[in-house]
């Protein structure tokens, strides 16, 4: 499955959100210091999850944004979904379905696709912001960052667009 690095950075945005659930608004500024996301950017992906309700913005001196839902209403399919679209690498089932009942000789390939993607998409749905925040390893802030930072030849492979890294 590929994210792409602004469906990475929704991600990382609304866990920090959801981390701070309930302790009021977080400045865009914040966030992007916390996450060591590009601050620009990080406006257009908020103002993309406000529009479509996951977030909400409060304005003033203790202004930002924060959560509309709890961590546990928000699963990571509908944050994918709204940023990057379909759940996988292989388009929807839908366009799967046609090509199996469509293209005989490959059937069984495309039915391989079809369980990949299903696989994702049950993961996927039934995982929400509270299930991997409140994991302890997702504690801690800067030593999350280092590993991550440490596992960088994981990443590129789930990140759609670095190139010379596993492009189909």
């Amino acid at each position: 499955m590929k994210v792409s690095q602004k469906g990475l950075y929704a991600l990382q945005a609304m866990m920090m959100l959801a981390r701070h659930y309930q302790q009021g608004a977080i400045k865009i500024r914040d966030i992007a210091y916390e996450e060591t996301l590009p601050e620009k950017f990080l406006e257009l992906i908020l103002l993309e999850l406000k529009n479509a309700r996951m977030v909400e913005s409060v304005r003033g001196a203790k202004g930002g944004y924060q959560l509309r839902r709890a961590p546990s209403e928000i699963r990571l399919s509908e944050i994918i979904r709204l940023i990057d679209g379909p759940l996988a690498p292989f388009g929807d089932a839908e366009s799967l379905r046609a090509l199996i009942d469509r293209d005989l000789p490959h059937r069984g390939l495309y039915q391989v696709f079809l369980q990949v993607r299903d696989a994702a998409a049950k993961i996927l749905e039934s995982t929400t912001l509270a299930d991997i925040v409140n994991e302890p390893e997702s504690q801690g802030g800067n030593k999350k960052r280092n590993r991550k930072k440490s596992e960088s030849g994981v990443l590129p492979m789930l990140v759609h667009g670095n190139k010379g890294m596993h492009e189909n």
